[in-house]
């Protein structure tokens, strides 16, 4: 029972240190971000003390509400639907060799292609008024790296399993309900977690190339012409606490995920 005690305390202990040691450097980090604006002496258009940022943030907190919730929305629909397009697409091409071939060229040019090159086009093709070329981005953002690993994940099924299913006579939808995607889970999770941030970094980047005002990344454009830096900074801060928390949200779906019995 001490023994079991002493565990439980020491497992304790070390989540207590992965949660402060992160906390005591970022603290740390911004008293000397503070120290050096404020004793050196650095301007606000190159770098604003945090003081100041928080104090816009505050000011400008409904605002920077609405900015994320825009942003927030872009994000989280093109996360969904990059994501559903990459599994369907990867279970297709793991049962057909011929559409795996076709789909990794297509694939591996989506990869590459630059937001800051597509954004214009996108926003002009659905209209001024119109976040679909926003979403779209975050979709094409998200579709990659979902399709990669779950392929993977299809492809991580040993054949003496799949043998065994056609030999109780199971159909091929059985197979992957039973097989094939219980083992892809950790890999599908794994593609939303890395997708997570992606589709949020694509959103607020798209937004900077035309579209309906109002997201983070139009937001932090407009403060930074006006020499508002402190104001665009705590947008900035806004957009990275909306990445955490597509994060965070990823990683604790995938941690229920993979705990789950399949």
């Amino acid at each position: 029972m001490s023994t079991l005690t002493a565990r439980r305390r020491a497992g304790a202990d070390r989540a207590w240190v992965r949660v402060a040691a992160p906390v005591l450097v970022g603290v740390l980090v911004l008293v000397v971000w503070q120290v050096l604006v404020s004793v050196v002496g650095i301007s606000d258009y190159l770098l604003p003390g945090p003081a100041a940022i928080v104090e816009q943030f505050v000011q400008f907190a409904p605002a920077i509400g609405t900015a994320t919730v825009v942003t927030g929305v872009n994000a989280l629909a093109g996360l969904v639907v990059g994501s559903l397009l990459g599994i369907l697409l990867a279970a297709l091409a793991a049962r057909w060799s011929a559409l795996d071939m076709m789909s990794a060229p297509v694939v591996a040019g989506l990869a590459v292609v630059p937001i800051v090159a597509l954004a214009p086009v996108l926003n002009s093709m659905f209209g001024a008024d119109s976040q679909m070329g926003r979403q779209t981005i975050a979709a094409l953002a998200s579709f990659v790296p979902v399709f990669v690993n779950t392929l993977r994940g299809f492809r991580q099924v040993r054949p003496v399993h799949r043998d065994l299913m056609r030999a109780y006579a199971a159909s091929p939808g059985q197979v992957l309900r039973t097989v094939t995607l219980p083992t892809a889970v950790p890999f599908i999770f794994t593609g939303i977690r890395l997708a997570s941030s992606l589709a949020v970094i694509s959103a607020l980047v798209a937004e900077y190339f035309g579209g309906p005002r109002g997201g983070l990344g139009a937001m932090i454009s407009t403060s930074a012409a006006t020499s508002a830096y402190a104001r665009a900074w705590a947008y900035v801060f806004a957009a990275i606490l909306l990445g955490l928390l597509f994060y965070v949200v990823a990683l604790l779906l995938e941690r229920l995920a993979v705990r789950r019995p399949h």
